[in-house]
């Protein structure tokens, strides 16, 4: 099928290479997130602490009467204030309240993408942890630089767009041109992630595909990244990955670089049903 040309947006973008292009068959038929459009499969706080306490009361100074120790209080001044207030669990500091209402309460790992802008094709990703929920969220890996789409965010996601879901999504499935470097996500190896072309900046796109991670963006979890099914219809898009950084923009997927989606793939852990976070500055603290 013909590939559209994406739409040229005024500024520097504008003399961008048209999209991807890709070598196998089959994914020229199945996914439209990161790769041209149509042609191939995607590249598509911490709380603060209890308060300092005082450890005695002192007189006035230049008073004439008795004075208070000038020590620690006594037992009895413990007992009458009371017992400490309880530290509330460490909350990932630059997500906004909804947000944070997104993550599903058994979820113990997140993988926080944040873009610089809504309009910028670099993020950022920290990957965090809630082994314990009494003590909450705690940084595991990262940071780590990665792509997005080409022309940014959006809240609602169209086919062709170029631009990367905004929102809270599981991580369930993987796969890759390459076998699994030790993955507890249940993982497909195929020849038909193999990918060739050129990315907006003529960049190599060769290898993009050698380890992905599927985004449960209108696909059904747990399902092959592979697979075409689109609950939300096909106008809304799909396939969008975690994948090999190449070096440049995606067409809707989030991308890091090969060594880091090989530790992403070994630390992830479907028990604790791992979701990605992602989305500008902006839209994360809503």
């Amino acid at each position: 099928m013909p590939v559209p040309e994406p739409v040229p947006r005024s500024g520097s973008r504008a003399s961008r290479r048209p999209p991807y292009t890709v070598g196998a068959a089959l994914l020229l038929l199945l996914l439209t997130g990161c790769a041209a459009a149509g042609t191939a499969p995607g590249p598509g706080g911490t709380a603060p602490g209890p308060a300092a306490v005082r450890t005695g009361a002192h007189a006035p100074t230049g008073s004439t009467g008795a004075h208070a120790p000038t020590g620690a209080a006594g037992p009895g001044a413990a007992a009458a204030r009371g017992p400490a207030a309880p530290t509330a669990p460490r909350e990932i500091r630059m997500l906004g309240q909804t947000v944070r209402s997104a993550i599903p309460a058994e979820s113990r790992q997140a993988l926080v993408v944040t873009g610089n802008s809504p309009d910028s094709s670099e993020a950022t990703a920290v990957l965090y942890t809630r082994d314990d929920p009494a003590v909450g969220w705690q940084p595991a890996a990262g940071p780590w630089p990665a792509h997005n789409a080409l022309y940014g965010w959006t809240d609602e996601h169209r086919v062709n767009d170029l631009r990367t879901p905004i929102g809270v999504y599981g991580l369930t499935a993987a796969g890759g041109l390459l076998e699994a470097p030790g993955t507890e996500l249940p993982y497909v190896q195929s020849p038909a992630f193999t990918v060739s072309g050129e990315g907006f900046d003529g960049e190599s796109l060769e290898g993009s595909f050698d380890y992905v991670i599927a985004i449960d963006y209108n696909r059904v979890p747990g399902a092959s990244p592979l697979d075409p099914t689109r609950p939300l219809g096909e106008e809304r898009g799909g396939g969008i990955w975690l994948h090999v950084d190449h070096g440049g923009p995606t067409q809707g997927c989030i991308s890091l670089p090969a060594e880091r989606m090989e530790e992403l793939l070994r630390i992830l852990d479907p028990a604790k049903l791992p979701v990605i976070v992602m989305g500008d500055g902006a839209a994360l603290a809503r």
